[in-house]
C-alpha cells in the first residue's frame, strides 16, 4: 500500500487548507485512515481518524475546527482545516490503522511522505 499527502502550504492565521491523502495498492474502503503531525522537535502527534464505517474521532486540539472525510471512489481522505493557528505548524502524515487502537502513533503503518503546513501570525 502506498499513501501520498497533498495540500499542504503557507497560509495566515485564521485561514483554511485542505489536506488530501489519496491511496493505492489494497481495499481504501476497508481501511481505516488517520492523520498525524509533527512540529520540529517534537513527537508525532494524532489530529483525527476516520473509520471504514465513517465514524470520526478527534485530538482535542483541532476539534471543532478541523474535519476528516473519505470518498471511496476516489479512494483520498481529506482534512479539512479550518482556524488554522500558528501552533498548528507541522508537517502532516496519513496513515493506514494496523493496530489496535486509533490514535496511538504505533497503530498506524503505511505512512505517506508528509506535506508541510506553515500557519503565520
Amino acid at each position: 500500500v502506498q499513501l501520498q499527502a497533498c495540500g499542504g502550504g503557507l497560509v495566515q492565521g485564521g485561514g483554511s487548507l485542505r489536506l488530501s491523502c489519496a491511496a493505492s495498492g489494497r481495499a481504501f474502503s476497508s481501511s481505516d485512515i488517520g492523520w498525524f503531525r509533527q512540529a520540529p522537535g517534537k513527537e508525532r502527534e494524532h489530529v483525527a481518524t476516520i473509520m471504514s464505517s465513517g465514524y470520526t474521532y478527534y485530538a482535542d486540539s483541532v476539534k471543532g475546527r478541523f474535519t476528516i472525510s473519505r470518498d471511496n471512489a476516489k479512494n483520498t481522505v481529506y482534512l479539512q482545516m479550518n482556524g488554522l493557528k500558528p501552533e498548528d505548524t507541522a508537517a502532516y502524515y496519513c496513515a493506514v490503522r494496523t493496530g489496535a487502537t486509533i490514535s496511538r502513533t504505533g497503530d498506524f503503518d503505511y505512512w505517506g511522505q508528509g506535506t508541510q503546513v506553515t500557519v503565520s501570525s
